[in-house]
């Protein structure tokens, strides 16, 4: 399932606590495409918190607590670590982070807690929802078969990873332009994980994000920007990326693209993609600003000057989704829109 269908199913089940129809949900992925990422997102938008619990790290009495006499009995201390509605919030999200990475007697011990919402005398509040997540045997990670049991109290959801859905978050997120448009013009390098080979670095939605921060750390130290390109994302992917980057010298003067004056496209198919992306760059930062439909209406304008006209459907694809519907007010839309309907019909 692709993160932006992911998100709003994990929104609802979290919405659905309070309705009593909660089921938990245990996210299945590789290394690195954003399990844990899209826990955060959908408790920051619903201005909630998380307790991530790292299952792998645990004994069975972390969860269960320790046990101690009260008077003829024997009583357990709740750990502190699980949902209280007085101490954390009324509602919250308990993610079972790397839950397939807990040993078995760890796992058994999480079983009540996941479909009963309790454990011995502890009830998880009614506000809160529980969702795990964790690597597959195929992955190369530290993980054990999960137990029937324990797989049975939950709904199971395989995370795919889609560039669109990596797009849209970067451009919200400021990642570099110019790794967006690298992807774009290698799509297939968002994730490449060979676990025969297990290598230390990888491309990833993760490792991707890493390569956006030595971009801005070493923008003028080229030998020192490929070396730390590369061990972000593996050897060959960081070479790629830093031949891509030397090369955008070569692109149109970006300003006088939203000025709205006369540029002719690139011919270069990675340049293309490198002006479109900066262009989606260019038209978020506008958003909400008195300029911004004299700008975006020149990036539109623009949009239909590219050779293939699946670029500019492209470009403002991205627009949209990172704008949403301000951009169908802007005057020259309706003009970009007749000039590809044909195209966007046949492809529909």
């Amino acid at each position: 399932m692709r993160p932006s269908q992911l998100f709003t199913i994990l929104e609802r089940e979290f919405f659905s606590t309070r309705e009593g129809h909660h089921t938990p949900v245990m996210i299945w992925g590789p290394p690195g495409v954003g399990k844990s990422q899209i826990i955060a997102e959908v408790a920051a938008k619903n201005e909630v918190p998380v307790i991530d619990i790292r299952l792998s790290q645990m004994e069975p009495s972390d969860l269960r607590g320790i046990p101690f006499r009260e008077k003829d009995r024997v009583e357990w201390a709740v750990p502190a670590m699980l949902p209280d509605a007085e101490r954390h919030a009324q509602q919250g999200i308990l993610f079972l982070d790397e839950i397939t990475s807990a040993p078995p007697s760890v796992s058994a011990a999480a079983y009540q807690l996941i479909l009963d919402r309790r454990l011995g005398e502890y009830t998880v509040p009614e506000g809160w929802a529980i969702f795990a997540a964790g690597n597959r045997q195929g992955d190369r990670g530290v993980t054990y078969t999960m137990p029937a049991p324990l797989a049975n109290r939950f709904a199971h959801i395989e995370f795919d990873i889609n560039l669109d859905d990596w797009v849209h978050w970067a451009y919200a997120n400021y990642i570099d332009d110019r790794v967006i448009a690298f992807l774009r013009f290698r799509p297939d390098l968002l994730f490449e994980f060979d676990p025969a080979h297990n290598p230390v670095s990888f491309p990833s939605p993760r490792s991707w994000e890493f390569a956006h921060r030595a971009l801005q750390k070493f923008p003028e130290q080229h030998e020192l920007l490929l070396g730390s390109l590369q061990a972000c994302v593996g050897e060959a992917a960081g070479v790629e990326l830093y031949a891509f980057v030397q090369n955008l010298d070569k692109m149109p003067d970006l300003d006088a693209i939203t000025r709205g004056e006369a540029v002719a496209a690139p011919k270069e198919i990675d340049l293309q993609y490198a002006v479109a992306s900066a262009l989606v760059g260019r038209a978020i930062k506008v958003k909400g600003t008195d300029t911004a439909n004299e700008v975006q209406g020149n990036i539109l304008d623009f949009a239909q000057k590219f050779p293939q006209r699946e670029m500019g459907v492209m470009l403002v694809s991205d627009m949209h989704r990172a704008i949403g519907e301000d951009l169908f007010e802007v005057p020259q839309f309706s003009q970009w829109a007749n000039a590809v309907a044909d195209l966007m019909l046949y492809e529909g």
